[in-house]
């Protein structure tokens, strides 16, 4: 099944949750939004009125594994928090292993993010990875 249109991506993290929207014509991605968390726990509108926003084709949460491909004590949360977006909005969502991208957007970091922006820029990454897996 072939997916077109607007795609978020969502970097899942227990204070914050950063977000990315993407096309799947031109396959990029840019940098949405932190939304703060409590325990992994986000304000449920917010993420409510982008979602109605963008009406994506797909969303994309990032999977944190580790080193040896093994599932964490985050992946279990990453996981719960992927089948509440799918049970709330009834969307299609898929997981997408995020093992380098907070490493990736830290080393960018210097250069071109600044503050809150790393979770943004974690989930740009994520639906980067997602689209290259597309081709």
């Amino acid at each position: 099944m072939a997916i077109n249109g607007y795609v978020l991506g969502f970097d899942f993290g227990l204070k914050f949750i950063g977000l990315a929207v993407g096309q799947t014509i031109t396959k990029t991605a840019g940098g949405l939004t932190t939304i703060k968390a409590r325990n992994g726990k986000p304000e449920w509108t917010e993420i409510t009125a982008i979602i109605q926003e963008y009406n994506p084709a797909a969303i994309i949460v990032g999977l944190p594994l580790n080193m040896d491909e093994t599932e964490s004590d985050m992946s279990a949360k990453a996981r719960k928090f992927a089948k509440e977006l799918e049970r709330r909005f009834g969307a299609n969502v898929q997981m997408m292993d995020e093992r380098l991208s907070s490493w990736t957007a830290n080393e960018i970091k210097r250069d071109a993010v600044r503050g809150g922006a790393i979770h943004e820029k974690s989930a740009c990454l994520i639906l980067e990875s997602w689209f290259n897996e597309l081709d």
